[in-house]
């Protein structure tokens, strides 16, 4: 299967702000209260620990995201090590909503933290307004929320930076003696004191994930051999250095049995040094550092999302890229997620199952790469972590040492979480392949193309290429319907009547055998009276019709196209309608098909595919783009249009060729590679506008229609009224669509072969 990448736009400054500030977070201005109501001063000594800890997944996860820089993070390991089973689709799950739970916790925060400034603020609609932001951040453009990353992160390291130095440097701040007074070690006995501190590093630990969002991102890295690694060591460090000064100027500010489980002891703290102006610069600080977490936890959950849908193990259009080549529809499902978590409540418990959920996809990230080393030992590695396998395994020790800690109720939770995935899982795909194998089914049964003829001049042209489509499928049959427009006031209870009119009908199905003649196909001949044409046709198409084929009605204007049976048909004909602008059709040689990502491009694809399978038909699958592109864009077009071809024929055949190409418009470019192979045929997909009075397939596809030589077949995919309308009001990409303004080199373009 083909597949789309995400556009390299990040670089090291980038990376190492959503590395260090997406960690920091609001963790900062709580656990350093909590920390120092367990073990006093050594708060100093777990923060250590742990960090140091921390640096064996750090270094771990360097290795794995130089050796498959690309987006998924943990789920991409584990699918690498075991395969796309239960597991990786437990892992990447558990990981999404993790990152679901904790945006909605940071975004819950913002909105209380944001109270201290404005008194009556709504917290939930905050907290989902926030949300709502950085899932337009995270569909536009990946690059923009790095930068909103470097910006809002350079604030709050602001924050803390002043908060040190000011701490150690302004009277009244950090004290020796106030931190040492009464020991390091508050506990009686090494054991205790030890014991503690262990409970202590299981607390902190968690403060220092955040860091796994660079190898999310990976794919979205430039040069990720040499940033990926540096990004991640960096934010490491730079965590580590802050947590641990941050800790010595509190607890030496203030003794630690003053601020011993306050969830302000840094508010605490800078009253003693700076009470006029530190006490809202720490406000700002903590506003600052939810909306970071937030943005962190959003890239980090939406890419997951991402790989999920891409690697088949959620479903696929989670995969689809928007025109800026960003996972929108994952974009928004974290979104709707993480607002749906903030209206429930229970962040804070929600925070421990987050961390619970973030530590088991980190346990078996780590396992992947022991089994990675041994079932793939001369693979490429940019990166190698040090002291193999000690490195590992200290991390896999961790990681369990930390969940045993963890909150049993939590723990008890994502148990259920894990479980209801699990039954998902192998519940989904029977139910998936169940649906898929009725979706067969019922679509085995639309086995008729019915082909209207009223012209007898068009006639034979589509008897020709209603043969080549019926020869396409196994058991699809031909029915040539001619319509009789009688009033319904006629009754054909007379005897008279109803004899004239039965010989009126054996007249034209003489006539009309002899004016269409094909050969192979199963057909028939079938005269049907109604009040109108139009609705003579949509009686027929009622039942199992898979396409019906019909002539172009030629220019007309807007009145008259309104009330043409075309017109009529192709807006309420329960089935897919193909219409063929006739300029001579004997042979099918090379055939091109203009595709922007639309519907309807997918029937259009498989009609070209159908109809060139006889003739063995060279197929040209176009892109037109409105300026020149560079290399990596022209690759992720040209897998753009492979897409396409699998989800409309399931594979890529030999006698397709991709091609890109730029042009002021698309008109212009279809017309431009019409001219430079002689194509027998154009089958163009509707554009949007297709249920306009006053255009048949929408204005391009009519353009293109009347300004090209050859002859055109124009084809609308049936859907129904309510996707039709969500459609239209959801309008992101161009059905033969342009790409937005781009300035470099010209795109190179591949000829197809000649047939």
């Amino acid at each position: 299967m083909s597949q789309r990448k995400l556009k390299r736009k990040l670089n090291l400054p980038q990376l190492v702000m959503l590395g260090t500030a997406g960690t920091i977070a609001a963790e900062i201005f709580v656990l350093t209260g909590h920390a120092a109501g367990i073990v006093g001063p050594a708060t100093v000594v777990a923060l250590i620990i742990a960090g140091v800890l921390n640096y064996s997944i750090a270094l771990n996860y360097c290795e794995l995201a130089t050796m498959y820089p690309v987006t998924g993070g943990g789920v991409t390991y584990v699918r690498e090590a075991w395969g796309p089973n239960v597991l990786s689709f437990l892992v990447g799950s558990l990981d999404c909503l993790s990152s679901a739970f904790y945006a909605a916790l940071s975004a819950v925060g913002f909105g209380y933290s944001l109270q201290l400034f404005i008194p009556g603020v709504p917290v939930v609609p905050t907290a989902m307004v926030v949300v709502l932001i950085f899932v337009v951040l995270n569909i536009l453009d990946v690059s923009s929320i790095g930068n909103v990353q470097i910006l809002l992160g350079g604030i709050l390291l602001a924050c803390l930076g002043i908060y040190v130095v000011g701490g150690f440097l302004l009277p009244n701040g950090f004290s020796w003696p106030v931190f040492a007074a009464g020991g390091i070690y508050i506990h009686e006995g090494t054991l205790t004191n030890l014991s503690k501190i262990l409970n202590t590093v299981a607390l902190v630990y968690c403060a220092y994930i955040g860091y796994e969002v660079i190898a999310h991102d990976a794919e979205e890295v430039e040069n990720p051999s040499r940033n990926i690694p540096r990004a991640i060591l960096i934010s490491v460090t730079l965590c580590a250095i802050i947590y641990v000064a941050v800790a010595l100027v509190t607890l030496g500010t203030v003794p630690w049995q003053q601020v011993a489980g306050s969830e302000t002891a840094l508010t605490d703290a800078i009253q003693h040094f700076a009470p006029g102006w530190g006490v809202p610069m720490m406000g700002i600080a903590g506003i600052i550092a939810t909306l970071t977490s937030v943005n962190a936890a959003m890239l980090s959950g939406t890419r997951e999302a991402f790989t999920l849908g891409r690697s088949g193990l959620w479903p696929r259009f989670f995969s689809s890229l928007s025109r800026f080549r960003t996972p929108h529809l994952a974009a928004m499902f974290m979104g709707a997620a993480t607002c749906l978590v903030a209206a429930v409540g229970l962040v804070d418990f929600l925070s421990y199952v987050s961390s619970a959920g973030f530590l088991f996809v980190l346990f078996f990230s780590n396992l992947a790469m022991i089994r990675l080393r041994r079932i793939h030992p001369n693979a490429e590695r940019p990166f190698r972590a040090p002291l193999f396998p000690l490195t590992p395994l200290i991390a896999v020790g961790t990681c369990f040492l930390v969940i045993a800690f963890s909150s049993k109720a939590a723990l008890l939770f994502g148990a259920g979480v894990l479980g209801a995935l699990a039954i998902f899982y192998y519940a989904y795909r029977p139910i998936a392949r169940a649906v898929a194998d009725r979706s067969k089914a019922m679509e085995a049964t639309r086995d008729r193309i019915v082909v209207p003829v009223a012209n007898p001049a068009s006639a034979q042209r589509l008897a020709h290429l209603a043969n080549l489509l019926a020869q396409a499928s196994e058991d699809t049959s031909i029915c040539f319907l001619s319509v009789v427009a009688e009033p319904t006031s006629i009754s054909t209870s007379v005897p008279a009547i109803r004899s004239a009119t039965d010989r009126r009908r054996r007249a034209l199905i003489r006539r009309f055998a002899e004016q269409v003649k094909v050969e192979h196909a199963q057909h028939y001949y079938k005269v049907r009276s109604a009040p109108t044409i139009a609705q003579g046709v949509l009686d027929e198409v009622s039942g199992n019709v898979k396409l019906v084929l019909m002539g172009w009605p030629g220019p007309l204007r807007a009145e008259e196209l309104a009330e043409h049976p075309v017109k009529l048909v192709l807006q309420h004909a329960p089935a897919h309608v193909a219409v063929l602008l006739d300029r001579g059709l004997d042979q099918v040689r090379r055939i091109l098909v203009p595709v922007g990502g639309g519907f309807h491009s997918r029937l259009a694809i498989r009609l070209a595919y159908e109809i060139g399978l006889k003739h063995r038909a060279q197929i040209t699958a176009l892109r037109v783009l409105n300026a020149p592109c560079d290399p990596e864009e022209m690759e992720d077009y040209m897998l753009q249009l492979r897409e396409s071809i699998e989800d409309s024929i399931g594979r890529v055949p030999a006698q397709f060729t991709t091609r890109v190409a730029h042009a002021p418009n698309v008109l212009a470019g279809v017309i431009d590679e019409s001219r430079r192979l002689q194509y027998d045929l154009v089958v163009v997909g509707a554009s949007d506008e297709w249920l306009s009075r006053t255009r048949l397939f929408g204005a391009l596809s009519d353009e293109i229609a009347e300004e090209i030589g050859c002859s055109v077949l124009l084809a609308r995919r049936h859907q129904s009224a309510a996707i039709a309308w969500l459609r239209r009001q959801s309008r992101g990409i161009p059905v033969l669509g342009s790409a937005p303004e781009r300035a470099s080199e010209p795109a190179r373009v591949e000829p197809p072969p000649h047939a």
